[in-house]
């Protein structure tokens, strides 16, 4: 019983996975790139900004 588990929750994640990388443009993942680093930047500035202001005088 616990061998047929493994095997039917290997063969959904496997399943999962394979439909969704095959699902996944160049567009996609570019335009992800660009939002993480826009992300980042922006939390940068943000904690330099708030750190200068409100840090040890």
């Amino acid at each position: 019983m616990l061998q047929n588990d493994l095997q039917l929750r290997s063969g959904v994640v496997g399943g999962t996975l394979l439909s969704t990388a095959l699902n996944i443009s160049l567009d996609d993942v570019f335009f992800t790139i660009v939002m993480a680093v826009i992300g980042a930047v922006v939390s940068f500035f943000v904690s330099y900004v708030l750190k200068r202001l409100f840090g040890k005088r």
